[in-house]
């Protein structure tokens, strides 16, 4: 019983990966080139608009959007140059938004001193925006109302 079991699973692997072999040929990148494999032309650089009013969230709990460029922006264990104007002794001399007291608290919920680690590294969560033109096709519609259904 055990041995026929196997014996099944073995040709059912096998089979998907014949067919996903075979699927797979057929994928075409995103990047313009004719086939995956091929090398393609690097995509126009974007330009990043100067410091704009704060981007509109598309959905509940959406971390803010970066309206600047942050190229050579600093980010590591040393320092975090989006704290020199978001921190909260230096957004109002700056003009930018004030960092968010959630990035305060520790995982169970005690307030610290000091921006938590898990919160430092901004751009894991914030990330600045172009005005591109989507890859694919998107009918992604924002939420405008939480509905209590």
């Amino acid at each position: 019983m055990m041995i026929n079991n196997i014996t099944t699973m073995v040709v059912l692997l096998a089979a998907i990966g014949f067919s996903t072999q075979t699927t797979a040929e057929t994928v075409s990148s995103l990047r313009g080139a004719a086939d995956i494999d091929q090398d393609s032309a690097a995509p126009v650089a974007k330009k990043y608009a100067k410091d704009n009013e704060p981007i509109s969230r598309d959905y509940v709990q959406q971390p803010p959007l970066i309206p600047h460029k942050i190229k050579n922006y600093r980010i590591n264990l040393k320092s975090n140059k989006c704290m020199s104007c978001h921190s909260w002794s230096n957004y109002r001399e700056a003009n930018a938004t004030k960092i968010s007291q959630t990035h305060f608290e520790s995982r169970d919920k005690n307030v610290l001193a000091n921006v938590s680690a898990r919160r430092y590294f901004c751009t894991q969560c914030h990330v600045p925006q172009v005005n591109a033109q989507p890859l694919v096709e998107n009918v992604f519609e924002p939420v405008t109302a939480i509905s209590g259904q």
